[in-house]
């Protein structure tokens, strides 16, 4: 009886059925090359996590920091909060730009599978999107177009697939997100009961409803980063 064949991969034992006729000759990528995917929901998403970074250090900065009267607790939280912020948009970066483990195009020819040196009777499996061979753990990635190395999820809020290479950058930059998610949240709190017992005018550098409106959306914003990292955390397994 024949063992079921795994869904979207095709099983070739012998070197000689690995050379599709539809596939395109093997592509001899440069290597050193900035990885980016031209993904137009991707860099969407991508500009969005910068610009919502962007927008807590304003409102940490300019709301909360800058207009105290206690230089000491400015000076803290503001080199605290703008070293994580650093560090997350560097995380981001080096996830988004890092080629998470892509598996060369068009791999699967004859001279290749006979460079593998197989074992008689071993199970080679080939990805018929791409024609490559494909490693263990290795799937398919419909956005990347390109089958990756121990691949987990395509994360649109990096623009890239978390796989072998990247995989760390990607675990930084929401462990370093979910820190200055906390970080604000607590500098809110503190910056709510310091309007409450001063006057709200000398507060703020901002008219009180606005200092009250920009500190509900960062904290709105502070729980959706730390949903988006759970979620994430929760994907990885």
């Amino acid at each position: 009886m024949r063992s079921p064949v795994p869904r979207f991969r095709d099983v070739e034992r012998q070197a000689s059925g690995l050379q599709p006729v539809q596939c395109l000759p093997p592509c001899h990528e440069r290597q050193n090359i900035m990885w980016f995917i031209k993904d137009a929901c991707g860099i969407v998403c991508a500009i969005i996590t910068w610009l919502l970074v962007f927008f807590a250090e304003f409102v940490v900065l300019f709301v909360m920091l800058i207009p105290s009267k206690n230089l000491t607790y400015s000076l803290v939280n503001g080199t605290l909060f703008n070293s994580l912020a650093f560090l997350a948009l560097a995380s981001h970066f080096r996830a988004m730009c890092t080629d998470p483990g892509a598996v060369p195009k068009g791999n699967a020819t004859k001279e290749y599978i006979e460079s593998l040196q197989l074992k008689p009777g071993q199970v080679v499996y080939k990805c018929p999107k791409c024609c490559s061979i494909k490693p263990d753990r290795a799937h398919h990635c419909s956005v990347c177009k390109r089958c990756i190395r121990k691949m987990d999820h395509h994360c649109p809020w990096v623009n890239n697939c978390v796989g072998e290479n990247n995989q760390k950058y990607f675990v930084l930059f929401t462990m370093y997100i979910s820190l200055i998610s906390l970080h604000a949240l607590v500098m809110v709190v503190f910056h709510f009961l310091y309007c409450f017992e001063d006057d709200w005018t000398k507060c703020s550098t901002f008219s009180p409803p606005s200092t009250v409106i920009l500190l509900i959306l960062l904290c709105f914003e502070s729980q959706i980063w730390h949903r988006a990292v759970e979620k994430g955390r929760e994907k990885m397994g």
